[in-house]
């Protein structure tokens, strides 16, 4: 087949387009992120939003929980483990016998652990002793608590979840959940469950609660109760509040440091505004 002058230089043009553009992305530095479920949200936005700042950067952001984040750090699989816990000692212990580190913890956020209940619900507190006897299946029914009677339909995250050891070490104080508690794999799963449940009750982040209603919280059963705001969350005055982490395993550096100065500007701060979730400061 003969080639024209014009085909073969359209053709030169197509070879020199795909070798620069092969070798702009082979330029491009991968930074991956991953673990939280509760943080998958706000991690994808500080993404997308990050790349539209530095092009040179693509970032990869998967879930999965807090304990897979923080295996894959540990194994070398991720740059960035999100966490909506703090690291174990175990854990640690695991990165410093690898990697002779003990891992690097930045809290980027913070959180006050939600209790979602159903729209139609007539509830609209309980204290910690209340929620704490509901997860351990101690309180069954909803009469006993101020609501109709009815039976209290317990939902709650799987092991591998940040939020389900936080709650435990928290409110349960450590206490085995009762095995009435119904497992989701996430905490979208939980208030689409309780969305649907009159008579259901789950727990999760504060940016995931829409289409449900969130049950004031008391500390005690002679405290006012509150629900989780930037406010109350600063005070103290909401009593199931923690940060949200990044971990990595050594100190940031390179384009990971300028990430992660860029996550705890004001304009990343901004960001956990936007998805629910409430600044450091």
């Amino acid at each position: 087949m003969k080639i024209t002058k014009k085909a073969a230089a359209l053709m030169a043009i197509g070879v020199v387009t795909l070798c620069t553009s092969l070798a702009v992305y082979a330029a491009r530095k991968t930074i991956t992120v991953k673990g939280s479920d509760t943080m998958v949200i706000l991690a994808q936005r500080w993404a997308e939003k990050y790349m539209t700042i530095d092009s040179t950067i693509t970032i990869q952001v998967t879930g999965g929980g807090s304990g897979v984040g923080i295996s894959a750090l540990i194994n070398g699989t991720t740059d960035i483990c999100d966490a909506s816990r703090p690291m174990k000692k175990s854990e640690k212990d695991k990165l410093m016998k690898k990697y002779n580190t003990a891992g690097v913890e930045i809290p980027v956020a913070r959180d006050g652990i939600t209790l979602y209940a159903n729209e139609k619900n007539p509830v609209t507190e309980l204290s910690l002793d209340q929620i704490k006897a509901i997860y351990l299946g101690e309180i069954k029914n909803w009469k006993d608590i101020g609501g109709p009677d009815a039976k209290i339909i317990v939902y709650g995250r799987e092991n591998s979840s940040g939020t389900f050891e936080f709650f435990r070490d928290e409110v349960l104080k450590g206490a085995d959940y009762s095995p009435l508690v119904q497992s989701l794999p996430g905490t979208a799963a939980i208030v689409n469950a309780v969305a649907n449940d009159i008579n259901g009750i789950g727990y999760g982040g504060a940016a995931y609660a829409k289409g449900v209603k969130q049950i004031k919280v008391r500390k005690d059963a002679s405290t006012p109760g509150y629900e989780p705001t930037r406010q109350t969350i600063a005070s103290g005055q909401y009593p199931i509040s923690r940060y949200l982490y990044m971990y990595t395993r050594n100190k940031p550096a390179g384009e990971m440091k300028a990430y992660i100065d860029w996550i705890l500007s004001a304009e990343g701060q901004s960001i956990v505004t936007d998805v629910g979730y409430f600044p450091l400061k």
